[in-house]
């Protein structure tokens, strides 16, 4: 499908051809939220952490004898039951992350991409181009009326980095770090020319590699 290119200046730049088997495939949106959970499960630090019996400090002698006193049987004061003692099935470190296939996050990507495309809410730039001054590009989002864009270039050039940076909702990221989640969680997707080339790139060879370990 033909899609018009355009610039920051609110100008146009001609037209680019979007190939379908990217941005028109029927959105899943069940396979977009296991990507999602996949991101932002690997997102967690899990350092989470409490002490457990044996790992409180204290006494290892038996509080009193066993037998005799009249009270329930003890064995230690760092017991869970006992003020200061160690916890119970208590959260430790660990890896929240698991593994998901690939051939599902670039199913998910390509769903993300479809759908942005479905609901009219993709745009191609000729470039994402910019002086390091903030207030001149948002003047220039301003007028684009663009207020939460992700924008995808091949590689980010660092005055369009620290030109956005300061800007609410407005994100840049390189190719390779174009992901589901920051696509769904911005209402405007903003895809370069250059851009452009690098996902077909990326995602033809996904393709390449799923078909050799089919």
């Amino acid at each position: 499908m033909q899609i018009d290119v355009i610039t920051l200046d609110n100008g146009t730049a001609g037209s680019v051809e979007l190939p379908d088997d990217i941005f028109a495939v029927m959105p899943r949106p069940d396979i977009m939220a296991r990507v999602v959970s996949w991101q932002l499960s690997k997102r967690r630090a899990g350092t989470h952490k409490v002490k457990g019996l044996g790992e409180v400090s204290g006494t290892t002698k038996k509080p009193y004898k066993q037998k005799g006193t009249g009270n329930a049987r003890q064995g230690s004061l760092r017991a869970p039951q006992f003020r200061g003692g160690g916890a119970v099935h208590g959260p430790v470190v660990r890896d929240h992350g698991f593994d998901l296939p690939k051939k599902i996050r670039r199913l998910g990507l390509i769903s993300a991409l479809s759908q942005k495309q479905a609901e009219g809410k993709l745009v191609v730039l000729d470039a994402a181009t910019s002086g390091r001054k903030t207030k001149d590009l948002a003047a220039k989002l301003k007028v684009l009326g663009w207020k939460s864009v992700l924008i995808v270039d091949a590689t980010v050039q660092e005055d369009f980095s620290l030109a956005s940076r300061n800007i609410r909702y407005i994100d840049v990221l390189p190719t390779l770090g174009a992901n589901v989640y920051d696509i769904l969680n911005h209402d405007l997707l903003a895809i370069t020319s250059a851009g452009l080339e690098g996902l077909k790139s990326r995602l033809a060879q996904g393709a390449a590699v799923e078909g050799e370990t089919a």
